[in-house]
């Protein structure tokens, strides 16, 4: 390819590496919020500007050329300096900050995240904020790919060297029933009752699954559904019994008066769900971040909940601070 005259920018540079790691155009796109036209011209531009192809465009899924691998090193370099620019900036003078991506699992999306956002937006008065709800998993893709700035999600093991983690609420893994459905020895009774399991394509559907399996325990189930909303609706109607967590149970509401919830009559199991960002690119930010979250978690998730399901006790409790 003929050398041009032509500039390597940013936009470029976040095209180029969403590309090469989605090994798509299209994928590209989507995850940048833009089309694929767009993308194919940015990367037209880019490799004009450094004079050589850069990927295999016409390869399905697209490739690098050897060129674009030593390109990829550095163009993750260069995106992670300009995160911390504008983070410096925006530390500097938070009037700055005009764009920031959050990250949030579902299980906020009523109370928490609302109020988070419009107390950061009192303060970061000229930023965009773009909010990312979903599954923890997803999440934590979208923050490896700098496709997020910040991610709130249930930990998922070991933190990777480049993640910054501050950990927000500690929660155990409770049982609800049909009402008044469980009397005497609770284990007993769920043994005789088909289970209403959350998804194993979700991480918290693979941990449940697995802690069962820890303990031995061989559960009929014909459900495995990804919905609080559906799970507990089936559970209220007396299809079955179900694990979850008490911000689980607080979210399907309409449901609660025709369930019981109970303590894991089974060994405990408990998750931490954390705020994590790429270390050492946001500054200060992601601690402060979590130092807002966690009053809104003790008054809106904790507090409520201890006061209908007093014997959570410190079992659900705010972490961190």
């Amino acid at each position: 390819m003929a050398a041009s005259t032509g500039r390597i920018t940013l936009w470029g540079v976040e095209v180029f590496v969403a590309t090469a790691e989605e090994a798509s155009i299209s994928a590209a796109a989507r995850r940048l919020g833009t089309s694929a036209a767009t993308v194919s011209q940015q990367l037209t531009n880019l490799e004009g500007a450094i004079g050589t192809s850069l990927l295999n465009r016409s390869e399905r899924p697209v490739t690098l050329t050897p060129a674009g691998e030593m390109f990829l090193r550095r163009a993750n370099t260069i995106l992670n300096e300009a995160d911390q620019a504008r983070a410096e900036l925006a530390m500097a003078d938070l009037s700055r900050l005009t764009r920031f991506r959050l990250g949030m699992i579902e299980d906020f999306d009523a109370d928490v995240t609302p109020r988070l956002l419009s107390d950061m937006a009192d303060t970061l008065k000229n930023c965009q904020f773009l909010l990312e709800t979903g599954a923890s998993h997803r999440l934590f893709d979208l923050l490896e790919t700098r496709a997020l700035d910040v991610v709130v999600a249930t930990d998922m093991g070991a933190a990777a060297p480049w993640m910054e983690v501050h950990p927000l609420l500690q929660e155990p893994f409770v049982v609800a029933v049909p009402k008044g459905s469980v009397a005497g020895d609770p284990a007993r009774a769920l043994r005789r009752m088909p289970l209403i399991q959350y998804t194993t394509r979700h991480h918290m559907g693979r941990m449940i699954a697995a802690h069962l399996a820890r303990q031995n325990l061989t559960l009929a189930h014909k459900f495995e559904l990804d919905s609080y909303h559906a799970i507990m609706a089936m559970v209220a109607a007396g299809a079955g019994w179900t694990i979850l967590t008490p911000l689980g149970w607080l979210r399907a509401q309409r449901f609660r008066d025709s369930v019981d919830v109970i303590a894991m009559p089974f060994a405990p199991l408990t998750r931490v769900i954390s705020l994590t960002a790429r270390r050492d690119v946001l500054g200060e930010m992601p601690a402060g971040i979590a130092a807002q979250l966690r009053p809104l978690l003790q008054g809106m998730i904790v507090d409520p909940a201890r006061a209908e399901l007093p014997w959570l006790g410190d079992d659900l409790a705010v972490q961190g601070g």
